[in-house]
């Protein structure tokens, strides 16, 4: 199958690139490897096809569908900071709202079979039941969740128009290998990050907000089984049990084996204090099910980095080029 992943030299796109080149699929990728979002192109198996462009340049993507002609559109390019997304909420609305446009309107010229969506847990804001559900009314707090809400409806709208299948996944908050550090979001990066490099950790709020933590290898294993399931559906993903900014910094201490200073800091406008997701649903209808414990995603997250603190200590570092801006 002819797959094309936009941001898959990211995060959570290089692991869904890994699980489709394990199942013998032709990959490509388009990724801009935009310095705020992660993209580096050792994440990419050999053979996958890159192309540097930007979601939000419309004439670029049209080279791209033209060459690629892909069956299956993976979109997980995106802005994904919340604390971005309130700083610059065009920007955000630029990237996810129009670059969604500029992909489905692709697919709809070059006879896409198939768009699989990274929207997001932070769709829905505060809920005040937990777990929350698919029918979990979505009350965004964030520009960052009005814009995932929004490419929802986008969906359902060019399924209806023109018969553009799609299956959105409603994640958790995915961590893993590969995440990156230097921003605000990931905060199991950012934490193992410095103390693994004996630098102050920034717990924001009281740390006693509490998310739902879903392994990346699991998230990708998901967008393997929606290539021919769950038309026209939406799912969250999640493991039902959310852990705390507090706990999580213990753990990491301790499978470290070190601490640094605690820097205390306000709440960020658009966080929330409670969220975990049930995926029911996707267990029945696509026999999905998080398969990693948090304390083993946690370690082979924690080993991950530590080697590549290694190979860059060993290894001298290029002279940086200058960053690509969306």
């Amino acid at each position: 199958m002819r797959i094309l992943v936009t941001g898959g030299a990211g995060f959570i796109g290089s692991h869904i690139v890994e699980a489709y080149v394990s199942q013998g699929h032709d990959v490509a990728v388009v990724d801009n490897l935009w310095r705020h979002g992660g993209g580096r192109l050792d994440h990419l198996p050999a053979g996958v096809r890159h192309y540097p462009v930007d979601v939000s340049d419309a004439q670029a993507l049209v080279q791209v569908f033209a060459e690629e002609r892909p069956e299956v559109v993976s979109h997980q390019a995106a802005q994904h900071s919340v604390k971005i997304s309130t700083d610059d909420p065009i920007y955000d609305a630029k990237i996810n709202v129009l670059g969604l446009l500029n992909v489905l309107e692709q697919c709809r010229r070059v006879g896409t079979r198939k768009v699989i969506f990274a929207s997001s847990g932070a769709t829905y804001g505060s809920p005040e039941q937990m777990p929350i559900t698919e029918q979990t009314p979505q009350l965004p707090e964030s520009p960052y969740g009005i814009t995932k809400m929004a490419a929802e409806h986008y969906l359902r709208y060019y399924h209806a128009a023109y018969g553009l299948d799609y299956t959105a996944f409603r994640y958790g908050n995915v961590y893993g290998p590969r995440q990156d550090p230097s921003g605000e979001a990931g905060v199991i990066a950012i934490f193992t990050q410095r103390l693994l490099t004996d630098q102050p950790v920034r717990i924001d709020w009281d740390g006693e907000q509490a998310k739902d933590y879903v392994y990346a290898g699991d998230v990708a294993h998901a967008g393997v089984l929606a290539l021919n399931a769950g038309a026209a559906r939406v799912y969250c993903l999640g493991t039902g049990t959310p852990t705390s900014v507090n706990e999580l910094h213990r753990r990491l201490v301790a499978i470290i084996g070190r601490s640094t200073p605690v820097i205390p800091a306000p709440k960020r406008p658009g966080d929330v204090h409670l969220a975990s997701l049930d995926s029911t649903r996707a267990m029945t209808e696509l026999g999905w099910a998080p398969r990693t414990p948090l304390e083993q995603g946690l370690r082979r997250t924690v080993e991950y980095f530590q080697s590549k603190l290694a190979r860059e200590v060993t290894v001298p570092s290029l002279p940086e080029g200058r960053p690509e801006e969306s």
